[in-house]
């Protein structure tokens, strides 16, 4: 009998090969958000003792933008504070509109934008060093720690959901400037509003940002300058993750920009 000629399961192989790739870029970008996380426990170890000079640092904080005419945030959420819905409204898009859209949004451009995902991952990791070294060098207690200005902590007045997702020995209370909590959403809304194929994802990233800006705002967790500086430093950030993805050689066609997508796990 001749002998049957064996072919290789081309299905089966390129299955594992996506298996195995995918399990090396989980374990890579989990090694990035590992390191993150590590730097940020050094840098609130450096915060610890410096209490006096955050706020000495409000204190200049709220200088400058009386000089510049914008020291408004008190009167601002004296204008919420007496509608129980919006100050409830603004707490949830200030404690569910933040990390949960950053997970997801990374997520889905992995998933789908494999090649716009590291741009943005990349932003996100520039703009978080150069947060780390504003938050180590100039500490600023946020308005929530300044009742006699008239600020309210309304997050903490009426919910125990952000304490306790986020303990305060866990997180560095004197890092208001600049605003991430504001910048990265603005990174994840400029995502949505040029990649997103639906006009309502796409109007998600237009509105969702401004948003978080009310909400960090109004909830007295951020100045307004907090939020200037957090989303300058954001697009900074989204600059440099376009410049080291420029810098990787030429952009793809859109044909093989297409290809790509449906191929989201395979190394180039």
């Amino acid at each position: 009998m001749a002998e049957q000629t064996r072919y290789p399961a081309t299905g089966d192989t390129a299955r594992r090969v996506a298996t195995r790739t995918r399990r090396i870029v989980i374990a890579r970008e989990a090694g990035l958000i590992t390191s993150a996380v590590i730097l940020y426990f050094v840098v609130r170890g450096l915060i610890d003792g410096r209490v006096a000079i955050a706020f000495g640092n409000a204190d200049r904080v709220i200088g400058l933008e009386r000089w510049a005419g914008i020291f408004v945030e008190p009167q601002l959420q004296a204008a919420t504070t007496d509608h129980s819905w919006l100050v409830e409204t603004l707490n949830a898009i200030y404690i569910y509109g933040h990390w949960p859209v950053v997970v997801i949004t990374l997520a889905w451009l992995l998933l789908r934008h494999r090649d716009e995902y590291a741009r943005f991952r990349n932003a996100i990791l520039v703009s978080g060093a150069i947060g780390l070294v504003i938050f180590a060098a100039f500490p600023v207690a946020p308005p929530r720690f300044l009742p006699e200005f008239g600020f309210v902590d309304t997050v903490t007045e009426n919910s125990s959901a952000y304490r306790v997702l986020q303990p305060p020995a866990f997180v560095n209370q004197y890092a208001a400037v600049p605003s991430l909590h504001f910048g990265w959403n603005l990174l994840m809304g400029i995502a949505w509003a040029s990649l997103a194929g639906s006009a309502a994802a796409r109007l998600f990233g237009v509105v969702m940002p401004v948003l978080m800006l009310a909400a960090i705002v109004l909830t007295a967790n951020h100045y307004l300058v907090d939020g200037i500086a957090g989303g300058t430093i954001a697009l900074i950030g989204l600059a440099a993750g376009n410049r080291i993805a420029n810098g990787r050689g030429p952009r793809r066609s859109p044909e093989e920009s297409a290809t790509a997508r449906r191929r989201p796990w395979q190394v180039p």
